[in-house]
């Protein structure tokens, strides 16, 4: 009778010796502590004598220390520093777009790759309004007064992070009947004054979408193609429903096809969006709202999936935004009621006034869904002509040059 092979030539699975705990210990400590031979050490590199030397009681120097007093600073200190981090990465998107770099978009990978991690960090400051609610409002009203006239109002860095991705100032919520600029004095306010002026991520990527390849009308022309396809299904419909036997059904298929046809009447309306556009109503351009919405049909192409994922993120960043002000109107309820803020502002009633759209930046994103389709009436590409090829151009490119960034 044949033997097995398998435990005949003594398997190597089994020659190989189980570590003991001598010789686990052993291999923990291999290595060299560098630290040892000088050079610059974790605590340096993080200048952590200042980080952590910068939480100052205010309660404790008046004579009367409040333990709550300390989390209450360190939230809020990470907090700015969370901000620093989403400006530092979104400067550098914007410096992308404004450098033209996108025009190779390849570089679009580097784009999503930084948006998406402003997302994280927001959704991070999110939850960690959860920590400071650990506090009660007994708690925090023993230190309150010890913050007046210091408002979460003044913090500049979240008020440049609003004016950069794109906050209409024109949209703004008044602070006390004031412009927002003038609760801050002399270089912040000049700077607060400056940024306004630098192009926003959402203008950014207005521009952007404008160049979508396919809204030509020598060319592709999806958005004449759209119109013609959207005109004709709705008659399709309609001969259908006509077709019907008479019946509250009908009556109310009926009336819904004419709220239909208003609606994509008013979208490949100009004016209409334009009239919109002045009101506040949308925010992006006639043209980038043709690119946004072929973006989102043909998402599943290779060419767009990239970009779809970059509109879903500014979404997200939307979405978090209004969530983190949503947490942060329920804690100032949670704590201080209807009490005005230490600013002067009306507190939870100023705040709740700025949970709504008009603090929207991508709102015209969402609304995209309002437009949804058939998928049989979107324009069929022709996968032999129409291959929107990257638009790899050299001189444009960080893949080609020098910059590190």
């Amino acid at each position: 009778m044949s033997r097995c092979p398998y435990f005949e030539k003594k398997h190597l699975l089994f020659k190989s010796k189980p570590l003991t705990a001598e010789g686990d210990e052993d291999a923990a400590q291999a290595g060299v502590n560098k630290a040892s031979k000088g050079g610059i050490i974790y605590g340096d590199y993080l200048q952590l004598e200042k980080v952590l030397s910068s939480q100052v009681l205010q309660s404790e120097i008046k004579g009367s220390k409040i333990h709550d007093e300390h989390l209450f600073i360190v939230t809020h200190q990470a907090y700015e520093l969370w901000f620093k981090q989403i400006l530092f990465e979104l400067d550098s998107v914007r410096d992308i777009f404004i450098r033209g770099q996108v025009r190779d978009e390849r570089n679009m990978l580097k784009v999503n790759t930084r948006i998406q991690r402003i997302v994280m960090i927001f959704r991070l400051l999110v939850d960690q309004f959860g920590v400071l609610e650990t506090m009660t409002a007994l708690d925090f009203f023993d230190f309150r007064e010890y913050l007046s006239p210091a408002s979460g109002f003044q913090s500049l860095q979240f008020r440049i992070l609003e004016n950069k991705i794109g906050v209409s100032d024109s949209l703004r919520v008044s602070y006390n009947r004031r412009h927002y600029r003038d609760n801050f004095k002399g270089q912040e306010s000049k700077m607060l004054t400056s940024m306004e002026q630098e192009p926003s991520l959402l203008r950014l990527v207005e521009e952007w979408l404008e160049r979508t390849p396919g809204l030509e009308v020598d060319g592709f022309n999806f958005w004449g193609r759209l119109e013609i396809n959207i005109l004709r299904g709705l008659n399709e419909e309609k001969e259908k429903i006509e077709k019907m036997p008479k019946s509250e059904d009908k009556e109310e298929l009926m009336g819904e096809l004419a709220k239909q046809k208003d609606l994509f009447t008013s979208l490949f309306d100009e004016k209409r969006h334009d009239h919109l556009l002045s009101k506040g109503e949308r925010r992006l351009s006639y043209k980038a709202l043709q690119g946004a919405l072929m973006i989102y049909f043909y998402r599943e192409e290779p060419r767009f999936q990239v970009p779809f994922q970059l509109l879903t993120s500014l979404m997200d960043i939307d979405t978090l935004m209004t969530k983190w002000r949503y947490n942060h109107v329920c804690m100032v309820h949670r704590m201080i009621g209807n009490k005005s803020g230490t600013g002067g502002s009306s507190g939870y009633h100023y705040l709740r006034s700025t949970v709504s759209d008009r603090y929207k930046v991508f709102v015209d994103l969402f609304n995209l869904a309002t437009f949804l389709v058939p998928r049989h009436w979107i324009p069929k590409l022709n996968p032999s002509i129409h291959t929107f090829l990257y638009m790899a151009e050299c001189n444009d490119s960080s893949y080609c040059s020098e910059d590190s960034d």
